[in-house]
């Protein structure tokens, strides 16, 4: 699918910062403050927004200490939840997406934010590279390609990677924000299909990657759940 992304959008809309970072966290005490302190190095990014998804450790005060604001929920309520939470809380003309296990790496997302600001697409994909351990059996990244292929016609090779960077015109494309997990196949699935230009952008992104372990293979389980009630939702918008 070949569309084309809107203009660059200008500096600042208001008082408010080019770019925000909205980050979801559940517990990521010992990974958030690298994530943020490395994130406060991209000079893109001008404020950052940690979601705090009723963590029982210090994810909150971990995230504040290094930087960010927090919006603390006061139970877990999915990633998807906690995404839309932020962005309401929000109002900058390009939104970044981030997971809060980056660490280190986050400092790359300068390359997700690049060909949005330069008006080149309305959403870019961050693919990270292959971990060279673990990753499961693919079953639940196949099920999102056959979705985005069946539905609207475009193949990502990463549909349910969470780093992420939008235009917020593009975001009033988005009705049904998914379940849990499904978040970003809701994303793509409904920007694609509004004629949104979409581009997967290579990345140097390095998070957790799950093994065989139960607790692994149920995560797998519940991230397949979840992108069927995504579809399911979706099918009922429609």
């Amino acid at each position: 699918m070949t569309v084309k992304a809107g203009a660059p959008p200008s500096p600042l809309e208001g008082d408010q910062p080019l770019a925000t970072a909205v980050i979801p966290a559940w517990n990521e005490a010992g990974r958030i403050g690298a994530t943020v302190r490395a994130l406060r190095s991209v000079p893109e990014v001008g404020d950052i927004l940690v979601v705090d998804d009723g963590s029982t450790d210090a994810t909150a005060a971990e995230a504040a200490g290094a930087g960010a604001r927090v919006l603390r929920l006061p139970r877990r309520r999915g990633k998807a939840a906690a995404v839309r939470r932020g962005l309401e809380a929000v109002g900058s003309p390009v939104i970044l997406l981030l997971d809060a296990d980056l660490g280190d790496s986050a400092a790359h997302a300068g390359a997700l934010l690049a060909p949005v600001l330069a008006g080149e697409a309305d959403m870019t994909v961050g693919r990270l590279p292959p971990s060279g351990r673990g990753g499961g059996f693919g079953l639940v990244v196949g099920t999102a390609r056959w979705a985005l292929r069946r539905l609207a016609g475009v193949g990502l090779d990463q549909p349910l990677s969470g780093q992420r960077a939008l235009r917020r015109d593009a975001l009033a494309a988005v009705r049904t924000w998914g379940w849990g997990f499904g978040l970003e196949l809701a994303l793509s699935l409904q920007v694609l299909r509004a004629g949104f230009a979409v581009r997967e952008v290579d990345t140097a992104f390095a998070h957790r990657v799950t093994g065989f372990a139960w607790r692994h293979l149920l995560h797998r389980a519940r991230q397949l759940a979840h992108v069927w009630i995504t579809l399911l939702l979706l099918a009922l918008r429609r």
